[in-house]
């Protein structure tokens, strides 16, 4: 819904918030891929690999919550939306046992760069999935299609964002 002819100020807000994001998260996967670029060999030895194929489940999960998302906001639907805040928990909460079994291997933010990048890149991205989680639940308790429309627009950017520090970070 435009007013005056314009999309409403939140829609342009979002947007915004999108592309300061994109500029972050540029940054950060750029000194990584320079970093790894420079290593000797990725990953070090003597540290863990990265549990590929549970993640790859764990990337189907986001990738459904963008269609449940869709879903709420053709049929103006609060089920959906909330299916979606399900489905960005069960991404967290994977991501969390991820991060617990990676801790008992030994990959630590301090157990060398390459940790320290793991972590800080799936890291940023857990936080603002947390940040989605929390606003799309915000947008379920003051439902209304203006702020289902903008804050979609962040949780795609979230999720989009996901495949790309996967196969990074986990398959190349």
């Amino acid at each position: 819904m435009k007013e005056n002819g314009r999309p409403p100020n939140l829609t342009v807000a979002v947007s915004l918030l999108v592309v300061v994001e994109m500029m972050f998260f540029a940054g950060l996967v750029s000194a990584y891929l320079v970093t790894r670029a420079k290593a000797e060999g990725w990953p070090p030895v003597g540290q863990p690999r990265l549990p590929v194929a549970s993640t790859a489940v764990n990337t189907l999960v986001l990738l459904f919550s963008a269609r449940t998302l869709q879903w709420s906001i053709r049929q103006l639907s609060r089920e959906w939306l909330g299916a979606t805040w399900v489905l960005g928990w069960a991404f967290v909460a994977m991501q969390g046992r991820e991060w617990v079994n990676l801790l008992n291997y030994g990959l630590t933010v301090r157990s060398g760069v390459y940790g320290a990048f793991f972590y800080t890149l799936v890291g940023a991205h857990a936080l603002h999935v947390l940040a989605g989680l929390a606003v799309l639940a915000w947008v379920h308790h003051r439902f209304s299609q203006g702020r289902l429309n903008a804050w979609a627009i962040y949780w795609w950017f979230v999720v989009a964002l996901w495949p790309i520090l996967y196969l990074l970070v986990y398959l190349l």
